[in-house]
């Protein structure tokens, strides 16, 4: 019997869209390990199967002519993924889709609604079901009624412009990656120095990086200029205000220094009072890089974390599509149904209920999304219980912006008290609440400043408590954090919603950056200026805007995809001639800043039993497991290596048989520091530049591939540890114990 074949994106969205679009419970078939589902739509027999993600990537085309690991490399093709280590996990779903094609008379899109969804399916099509076209379901939630509405109304074809910039996109950034992680690699391979690491980067990474070290450079040559700022305390209904004087900074120490003299001892005498009120409007809804910036400034999640969570509840059909530009929310999302639902939640109840008395008006932003509303909480509630600590932080924040958006304009009072001390002014600022809107809802995410004044007269005299001058310098300007460097991207028009927070977790796993407050590495500044100095295309901002309106021609129709493809792949020509005739410099320096970068890596601290030596990371040749060890320990005087590294392998510091003569006869080995610390086996090692509370040696941050990095003292014996999980308390109080010491 025939069928209609439905593909989707994840194995969450194709139990969904059986579930909701089936005449009765689907029927879920295990093959291969992996599931897909049989079930009938008006009688009609459906199958509905998942992809998990791209089943096809492109890769370097194989030519027998090409011998060895060289570049330029222009000739690509799209080959399973499962072709590539590490993600063979992926055969299965293709062997499904595979086997499920005899039976299909037609098919079915039902992708995420975006360039990376259509260019999935379209590979899936032409590859795997050897199709063309397909019909199209748009979806922007898993909710059971849009995805039925979503099947009734489904367009007869797959939205072709999608895949046409989605393979521009694939096709540049692949060439792009492919040959300038060639072009890095082979030049350090060249400096004839024995170090080595596959360095990477790309069409968009190396002008992100270059932005991050134009900051990083803005820092360092910042020098401080010295101000001086005056503060008047009083005593305002048994309160102490502090009042500033009229200039916030006063650049000459000598003109403080007079005002701090004339106006010391005197008392403050009322001259002026303003009260103003203002309007603070409803925040705009959420689209990815405010969902990711919020989500930063509030629970401190990096934007690649936010995603993974945010996809987690969009799988399970509790908030829309996270991966939108837009900042509206159009009215055919049912706003009524959806505040209703949330109503229904304890925590959200009083205040749906207040709005749902009124006319529903969302307040908008002006990016919009041709694919997608903004990010929003959908009428399919869960439980709160069920879902898990990180789930329920991202929801609430949607759920309590989604409120918020439909509230009251906010109403506040500003009070500037002017005051007169000695003929110097001083003003103090009160603000109060006068009707909280919109912030009563997204009151946790929010700290509006409160400071009531008490009913003041012009002329009253009021009491100075303490008079101080204080002394400051400016400060360098702010690094970028995660959640403001995906802002400045998308200012800057680098990346997409989709790839914005994997271009910034590469940074961090190339070990080009580092730090939640953003640090160029002494690597990622080596490769940033050796590119810049060398083929300086390769981190060009106006380049790769360039490409990406290329792209949007493409997606508009006004350009055509190979047209845009050959002209990038001549721009890449000239960049790599051009770096290929500086290769060995370019070498040079990377080789240089690598050592430099690992050595800082390795090193953790000051090493707390000898005060000499530096605690770092060892690897252990004979137990094969790394350890936290001192500069000293057991250094040898003849060759200057830790016993575990030791090239003159004598007894004292090799551990080997036979002893070094000189060594051993004229006692010219170093005075050993014997302390060490065994590390975890698995993982990467950062130093977290800071001393344990407690025992104070060196803290570290081991990251781990699919699980949340963890902190930990390198000190396997400090009392922190002590029944760890077991008795926290106890640990809290120890902690406490040992910071007032």
């Amino acid at each position: 019997m025939s069928y209609t074949l439905i593909i989707s994106e994840k194995p969450d969205a194709a139990r969904r869209i059986s579930e909701s679009i089936a005449d009765s419970k689907p029927k879920a078939v295990e093959k291969n390990g992996a599931a897909y589902y049989e079930f009938t739509v008006k009688g009609k027999k459906h199958v509905c199967v998942p992809a998990v993600g791209h089943l096809f990537v492109l890769n370097p085309k194989k030519n027998t002519k090409s011998k060895g690991w060289n570049y330029p490399v222009f000739d690509l093709d799209w080959t399973p993924t499962y072709s590539r280590k590490g993600t063979e996990w992926t055969e299965k779903y293709f062997k499904n889709i595979a086997g499920l094609v005899e039976g299909a008379k037609d098919f079915i899109d039902a992708a995420d609604v975006d360039n990376e969804g259509e260019v999935l399916l379209y590979n899936i099509l032409r590859f795997i079901c050897n199709a063309k076209d397909a019909k199209r379901m748009k979806f922007s939630t898993l909710t059971k009624d849009e995805l039925i509405e979503s099947y009734n109304t489904m367009d007869k074809h797959i939205m072709f412009p999608m895949v046409e910039a989605g393979l521009t996109r694939h096709e540049l950034d692949a060439l792009w990656g492919f040959n300038l992680t060639r072009a890095l690699t082979l030049a350090l391979k060249s400096n004839g120095k024995k170090v080595f690491a596959i360095l990477s980067t790309g069409r968009v990474q190396g002008p992100a990086l270059h932005m991050l070290l134009e900051k990083e450079l803005e820092i360092r040559k910042f020098k401080p200029t010295p101000f001086w700022q005056l503060e008047l305390h009083i005593k305002l209904d048994g309160k102490d205000v502090v009042a500033n004087y009229e200039e916030d900074r006063i650049w000459k120490e000598e003109e403080a220094e007079k005002i701090l003299k004339k106006s010391k001892g005197k008392d403050a005498v009322v001259k002026d009072i303003k009260k103003k009120q203002y309007k603070q409007n409803p925040p705009v809804p959420f689209n990815t890089t405010d969902l990711q910036s919020e989500a930063y400034a509030q629970f401190k999640f990096s934007p690649t974390q936010t995603l993974s969570i945010a996809e987690s509840l969009y799988q399970a059909g509790f908030i829309s599509y996270p991966r939108s530009s837009s900042q509206k929310l159009p009215p055919s999302i049912g706003y009524q149904k959806i505040l209703k639902a949330i109503g229904k939640l304890a925590p959200y109840q009083k205040f749906a209920e207040e709005l749902l008395k009124k006319e529903l008006k969302p307040a908008e932003g002006a990016r919009d999304d041709p694919a997608h509303p903004a990010v929003y909480a959908t009428h399919e509630a869960p439980e709160l219980k069920k879902l898990n600590p990180h789930q329920k932080k991202i929801y609430d924040l949607i759920v309590r912006r989604t409120l918020s958006t439909f509230g009251d304009v906010a109403t506040r009072e500003s009070n500037t008290v002017s005051l007169d001390v000695g003929g110097n002014k001083f003003i103090i600022v009160g603000k109060r609440t006068i009707e909280p809107g919109w912030t009563k809802v997204y009151a946790p995410y929010m700290s509006a400043e409160e400071l009531i004044l008490p009913e003041l007269k012009i002329g009253q005299t009021v009491k100075v408590s303490k008079l101080d001058l204080l002394s400051k310098e400016t400060q360098p300007p702010g690094r970028f954090s995660q959640g403001s460097i995906v802002k400045e991207l998308e200012k800057r028009n680098l990346g997409t919603k989709a790839t914005r927070a994997e271009i910034l977790q590469t940074l961090y796993d190339r070990g080009y950056i580092t730090g939640k407050s953003i640090q160029v590495t002494k690597l990622g500044e080596a490769v940033v200026k050796a590119l810049k100095e060398n083929s300086p295309n390769i981190v060009s901002e106006e380049l790769t805007k360039h490409f990406e309106n290329e792209m949007e021609q493409v997606f508009n129709g006004k350009k055509k995809r190979d047209k845009v493809v050959e002209q990038a792949k001549h721009v890449l020509a000239d960049i790599l001639e051009e770096f290929k005739k500086n290769e060995k410099k370019i070498g040079e320096k990377l080789a240089e800043a690598l050592m430099v970068s690992r050595e800082e890596d390795r090193t953790l601290g000051t090493c707390l039993d000898c005060k000499t030596g530096q605690t770092k990371v060892f690897f252990s040749r004979f137990t094969k497991k790394r350890f936290a060890g001192c500069s000293n320990y057991f250094r040898c005087a003849k060759c200057k290596f830790t016993r575990n590294a030791c090239k003159c392998k004598c007894g004292i510091c090799g551990g080997l048989k036979g002893k070094c003569k000189d060594t051993w006869k004229d006692k010219k080995w170093l005075p050993s520091c014997q302390t060490g610390f065994p590390l975890p086996a698995i993982g990467k090692i950062t130093s977290m530049k800071k001393q344990c509370e407690v025992c104070k040696w060196a803290m570290i941050q081991v990251w781990r591939k699919g699980s949340r990095p963890f902190r930990m003292c390198i000190n396997h014996k400090c009392s922190s540890k002590a029944d760890w999980g077991k008795n926290k308390k106890k640990v809290k109080a120890v902690k406490k114990e040992a910071t007032k010491k």
